[in-house]
């Protein structure tokens, strides 16, 4: 963090050397620039970290109103952010411009489906599951598009959506990690059905893109390739009253709908230099702005209260538009609900107790404790604190209360190890490290109960050992 600061002091006294009369029109239009591509990476972070994760499906060779999905636990080749790798992963991407998508949810039984259908700014339109509107019992999700006219029929749930495209991020809950119950849990998954409604009275059969074996990779980049993302998507989205203030801003930079983005030589070294500053930034956000879960300890819930506000809101306060919480979220994340608490719930930890960063070349130690309130499972994932990502190389990934083999202690607690090695017999609970880096561990809920959020029911520190 030191070094943020210095870099930031250094930017900040390096534009105050001069006086605005003694720039150069070249220079002024620099400084424009280089400040609104700072504000459009932070506005544009959902979107960007959207269609990212829309590009990776497109380079499977995919199209619109299709899944991709892991038939098996995924490995680290998922790069998208924060994954869970103890669930089965369905990513449905839709797009309505030829009119509503349906999406298909199968009742609870044979297995159950976790999470959400949501915009491409990632604010969810619904919950869906036994956390959802259709509360575990199924059911017909209509997207309709910006401009729908058509009247909704019986027996289908209605999400109106401001823009065409989304996603819907569904999670099929195994069981256990054993193979038998995984294989279960992906054949459940692949009960959902996505297709458009003027095909719904002879749906044709849903395409499930697998994604195992390939890098998948969204993490997101803070250089050209940002603008030249955050292009794509101003070119396919409408723009939103509520964003309309960033037309001629974008516009400065060269993106505008209808034109190529084609900065030249000198525009894009100030377009990387923003983003590079942007990136900052946020990481400072990240590491300073949420505050203890638990008082005088280090777990935090990584989105700020404004942003959840708006996320399930559509943003429907006039006097608020969270903007700054929500890119930094997005930086790490990719999923919203609708509804805070009731299917899944996170903690996110960057430092051990003593206050110092994870270091992958040290050993740490995560107590659970006993009877943990999750009516489904709890985990805890190590990713890599540069990215965001799952540590590339790894073969464990995280070890969670499905793990096969978890060992328990006498009095029903459970330690986690992290570390670039496992310690002596601790194999079964142990999640490997990258010695040359750091690494951050996101804890899950799933299916969290009141004594998490009345904390009667608390984690403690992560610890560092011998």
């Amino acid at each position: 963090m030191a070094r943020i600061m210095l870099i930031l002091l250094a930017l900040v006294s390096s534009m105050g050397c001069a006086s605005a009369k003694d720039l150069s029109a070249s220079d002024l239009n620099a400084r424009v620039i280089e400040r609104r591509a700072f504000e459009a990476v932070i506005w544009g972070m959902p979107a960007v970290n959207y269609d990212l994760m829309y590009q990776q499906m497109l380079n499977l060779g995919g199209k619109p109103n299709q899944i991709v999905y892991w038939s098996r636990l995924f490995d680290w080749q998922n790069q998208t952010l924060t994954p869970n790798p103890d669930v089965i992963y369905l990513m449905a991407f839709f797009n309505t411009k030829d009119g509503p998508v349906v999406i298909e949810i199968p009742p609870e039984g044979d297995g159950v489906i976790n999470g959400s259908i949501m915009d491409p700014w990632q604010a969810a339109l619904e919950d869906v599951g036994p956390a959802g509107v259709d509360k575990g019992a199924g059911g017909k999700y209509l997207i309709l598009p910006p401009d729908n006219k058509m009247a909704v029929p019986d027996g289908y749930i209605p999400l109106p959506s401001a823009n065409y495209q989304g996603y819907a991020l569904l999670r099929s809950i195994p069981k256990t990690g054993n193979k038998a119950d995984v294989e279960a849990a992906v054949a459940y998954g692949k009960r959902i059905r996505l297709y458009p409604f003027n095909q719904a009275a002879n749906p044709p059969e849903t395409v499930f893109l697998d994604a195992l074996g390939t890098v998948y990779d969204s993490a997101i980049p803070y250089d050209l390739r940002f603008f030249q993302s955050l292009n794509r998507f101003v070119q396919s989205e409408p723009w939103l009253v509520r964003d309309k203030a960033m037309i001629d801003q974008l516009r400065s930079l060269g993106i505008e709908r209808g034109r190529p983005f084609e900065p030249d030589a000198v525009t894009q070294a100030i377009l990387r230099e923003a983003a590079g500053e942007a990136h900052a930034w946020l990481d400072l956000q990240y590491e300073t702005t949420f505050a203890p879960y638990y008082e005088g300890r280090k777990w935090v819930f990584p989105i700020a209260p404004d942003a959840i506000k708006g996320l399930q809101s559509q943003y429907a306060d006039p006097d608020s538009y969270a903007v700054d919480g929500r890119g930094v979220t997005y930086t790490m994340a990719f999923f919203s609900t609708k509804h805070s608490g009731i299917g899944q719930f996170y903690l996110m930890t960057i430092k051990d107790k003593a206050g110092r960063p994870f270091e992958g070349s040290s050993t740490y130690r995560l107590t659970i404790p006993a009877h943990a309130p999750v009516k489904q499972y709890w985990s805890a994932t190590a990713y890599d604190r540069a990215t965001h990502t799952l540590i590339r190389g790894q073969k464990t990934l995280s070890r969670s209360s499905l793990s096969p083999g978890l060992a328990k202690n006498a009095d029903g607690s459970v330690d986690v190890f992290f570390g670039p090695t496992a310690p002596d017999g601790k194999e079964a609970n142990w999640v490997p490290t990258d010695p040359s880096g750091k690494f951050e561990v996101l804890f899950r809920f799933y299916g969290p109960e009141k004594q998490v959020f009345d904390k009667t029911w608390m984690l403690g520190d992560i610890e560092k050992v011998n």
